[in-house]
């Protein structure tokens, strides 16, 4: 079997709600998604999708994706698209860094895979792990009285976890008001729910210590992602009463070698266009496992086709690191694909058919942007 075609989309993904607000003045009304379908000269057909932030998130943004994709497909066609591994290295050669561009055809080689074995993808992930998937939802900074509501209407979705902005500015009213903010979320808490305050790298050691002094005793979350470098994510480490959670600062093996080394952390959120698609996700996955590192499983955002594979890795996760998947779906406004996955007794399901079990609105999709093909 051979990639004999690779087609890459562009699609519009509107914020649900309207705005969507990160630490640091971040803001954004629409996600940019690159989509991708890799066809087999079999005529088996896989999906994947990279839908990064804005360009202040990480080093990656959407024009970035495409323009690495640019470079990547071409290197591929002709490539079994089984062999994850020799994919891998073959974009490692082909292009320097850019994970989100690998992401796009790594996770739809994955999905042809899982067609050709007639298995769910998570089969071929590790195994199923039995039971629903508790998935956790993001909610952007607001009031603290809107956030409240919003963790409540996600709660009554069937959400067990709830991943909450912090990070305001000293002129927006920080730390009090990032203390607030955890407050006023947690106020309703239930019984195993799980809750991130995250900070998306917004905070100074300083600034952390000071909204945590504000709390009172017993608050239940952990602290996600709180300062932009190593060196204040130690010295904040040093000194923080709650878990800590890294992200950002972890997008490859050795990153998440170094914080296992250093001792900077309590857990890791994986994303799949963070870390470069399903082949990085298994691998750093193994290695924070064997450190004893609980995992939420994300993308930065995405349609149905970037929580396909989202719950698949984490439906594969042992079920006592996995704290919480990312469903993305309810970060968009609209359907780019149909996915059978409803939240029902606290999370969600894959899918039993085989791959990633998605079937994409070509009508949403539109045409190709670009298209690279075997000659032959």
């Amino acid at each position: 079997m051979r990639i004999a075609r690779i087609d890459a989309y562009q699609v519009d993904l509107p914020v649900s709600g309207g705005i969507y607000r990160l630490s640091g003045g971040r803001s954004y009304t629409s996600y940019d998604a690159t989509n991708v379908r890799v066809t087999a000269d079999c005529g088996r057909i896989g999906w994947g999708e990279s839908t990064p932030f804005g360009a202040t998130y990480v080093a990656a943004h959407a024009g970035s994706a495409r323009a690495g994709l640019a470079l990547l497909a071409p290197a591929l066609i002709g490539m079994d698209p089984t062999h994850h591994d020799r994919l891998w290295e073959r974009m490692q050669l082909t292009l320097s860094g850019h994970r989100a561009a690998r992401c796009t055809v790594d996770v739809a080689c994955w999905d042809i895979a899982a067609q050709a074995a007639g298995l769910p993808l998570c089969d071929l992930l590790g195994g199923r792990v039995p039971g629903p998937v508790p998935v956790i939802s993001s909610i952007g900074s607001d009031t603290p009285e809107a956030m409240r509501a919003s963790v409540a209407r996600h709660r009554a979705d069937g959400f067990m976890g709830h991943s909450i902005k912090i990070g305001a500015s000293e002129v927006e009213g920080a730390p009090g008001l990032g203390a607030e903010r955890i407050r006023a979320c947690l106020a309703d808490r239930q019984t195993g729910e799980w809750f991130l305050a995250d900070a998306n790298n917004g905070l100074t050691p300083e600034h952390a210590l000071r909204m945590l002094a504000l709390l009172p005793p017993g608050l239940d979350f952990v602290l996600k992602a709180p300062c932009a470098t190593w060196r204040e994510t130690q010295c904040l480490r040093a000194h923080c009463p709650v878990p800590i959670l890294l992200d950002e600062l972890i997008q490859s093996e050795a990153d998440l070698i170094h914080a296992i080394a250093n001792d900077s952390c309590d857990g890791v959120g994986l994303k799949l266009s963070k870390q470069g698609g399903i082949t990085a996700m298994i691998r750093q996955r193994s290695i924070a496992a064997a450190a004893g590192m609980v995992l939420s499983v994300q993308d930065t955002v995405g349609s149905e086709i970037s929580f396909a594979a989202i719950l698949h890795l984490a439906q594969s996760t042992p079920r006592h690191l996995l704290r919480c998947a990312l469903d993305t779906r309810a970060m968009i406004k609209g359907s780019v694909a149909a996915f059978d996955a409803p939240i029902h007794n606290g999370g969600a399901e894959a899918p039993v058919t085989p791959g990633l079990g998605v079937t994409p609105d070509h009508a949403c999709l539109g045409a190709p942007f670009s298209t690279w093909k075997d000659p032959i």
